[in-house]
């Protein structure tokens, strides 16, 4: 009797998953993928998106192309609600039955209870954040150009990242480059002096998951570079242009991103069974859920008790889809499940153009080798060789000629930006 298994998510290990159940599963049983999106976003080089440095199309690949000739379904919905125990999903477009059940609808930006931080910084965690922040960078640039007020033009170049994870640290090292490589070149109005990049890290450190070397390396390379680093800063407090850290500190700013921490999709919170501290689902050495055999989490939305330090990148999600994928054929035949373990790649983090830090097993290395080896792993992992092609042009283009500036989206509302158009003061826009 043919079966349904039902994946939930196009992530990178709702797709893992797809293709291996198209190949573990019996040509009779039915695999259906269901995600928001149509497509598979390559989540590694979203800072570059923001820079202006790679296309935006370009680290996008559709699932259809993915799955090729394999026979797995793909729909193209949200989800509504899970209920377990009727083992139904609920789409915005109807619900469906299934057998099996593969969760992999990965996180939202966690924004710890601070107050105004949801309402007042960029999020940075798809595509289109990355493209509206990038044109949102751009506007900063025109304003400041023709401002007089030197006050004013410094509150619009100056850029806070919240986080000092790979991400944040990624994103400041290519607006650093962007900048310099940039917009001190063909902004007239623009001073080296003007520009100010600072990362916030609530942490005593950043980088968590490298070695201290290599922790202490990066940081004086940000720190040489210009970039205000600043450790053991906690954000309590965010406004309309502004900052607080540490509940006595302000910096005015027009331009706050928040890369500081997910936390699970509220679908996944709101299973039944324990959760962790950030809200994904608690499950065994198989990635089931407690009470529910026929259940399999992967990614952003398990917390596997037998991984507890696994971090949340897409190397874990990809094995996970690829263990519950496996633990499904198994749980169908009736077999004994494989067990997942968490195994370090490593960590890879690029410090902008030319520079590195590597971090794999006892190798640790740094500088521009660093650089070559995270921009060929990074092209290798990209899905399609078309997609790898247009990466690798747009890194040689890139090297050539001036980056795309055009702005293709009507800016946002900024508050120090009409300060600046009314000829007001830094303090009266400020207020």
């Amino acid at each position: 009797m043919a079966r349904r298994v039902l994946v939930l998510g196009g992530g990178f290990g709702g797709v893992e998953a797809a293709i291996e159940l198209d190949r573990l599963l019996p040509k009779e049983d039915e695999i259906l993928l269901v995600s928001e999106q149509n497509f598979l976003l390559f989540t590694p080089l979203l800072p570059q998106i923001a820079s202006s440095r790679i296309n935006p199309r370009h680290i996008v690949q559709t699932i259809r192309d993915i799955r090729g000739k394999r026979r797995f379904r793909f729909r193209r919905d949200t989800v509504a609600s899970i209920d377990l125990a009727a083992r139904r999903v609920t789409l915005a477009s109807g619900t469906v039955d299934y057998d099996v059940l593969v969760i992999a609808l990965g996180s939202r930006t966690a924004y710890f209870g601070i107050s105004g931080a949801r309402e007042n910084t960029w999020d940075f965690k798809t595509l289109e954040d990355a493209v509206v922040l990038r044109d949102h960078v751009l506007d900063m640039c025109e304003h400041a150009d023709h401002t007089p007020d030197e006050a004013v033009r410094r509150d619009l170049l100056r850029f806070v990242v919240v986080g000092g994870g790979y991400t944040g640290v990624e994103l400041i090292t290519e607006l650093s480059d962007f900048f310099t490589q940039y917009v001190l070149r063909k902004y007239r109005g623009i001073r080296p002096a003007d520009v100010q990049l600072i990362v916030l890290e609530a942490t005593p450190e950043i980088l968590r998951g490298i070695s201290e070397s290599l922790k202490a390396h990066a940081l004086g390379r940000l720190r040489a570079r210009g970039i205000d680093v600043r450790t053991s800063a906690k954000v309590t407090r965010c406004g309309e242009d502004f900052v607080e850290i540490n509940g006595n500190e302000v910096i005015c700013s027009a331009t706050i991103v928040w890369a500081a921490g997910v936390r699970a999709n509220p679908l996944v919170e709101n299973l039944p069974g324990p959760h962790d501290r950030v809200g994904r689902t608690v499950v065994n050495s198989g990635l089931q859920v407690e009470g529910h055999p026929e259940v399999f989490v992967t990614g952003d939305a398990a917390a596997a008790t037998t991984a507890p330090g696994a971090p949340q990148v897409a190397p874990v999600a990809i094995s996970q889809g690829g263990v519950a994928a496996r633990n499904v054929a198994h749980f169908l035949r009736g077999e004994a499940l494989d067990s997942y373990t968490y195994k370090n790649e490593g960590m890879l983090v690029s410090l902008g153009m030319d520079y590195a830090v590597v971090s794999i097993g006892r190798l640790q290395f740094s500088g521009y080798l660093a650089w070559l080896f995270w921009n060929a792993v990074h092209l290798y992992k990209l899905v399609g060789f078309k997609k790898q092609l247009q990466v690798a042009m747009d890194w040689l283009m890139g090297t050539v000629f001036p980056r795309d500036a055009s702005i293709l989206r009507r800016p946002a509302r900024c508050r120090i930006c009409e300060g600046a158009a009314g000829g007001r003061s830094r303090a009266q826009a400020a207020k």
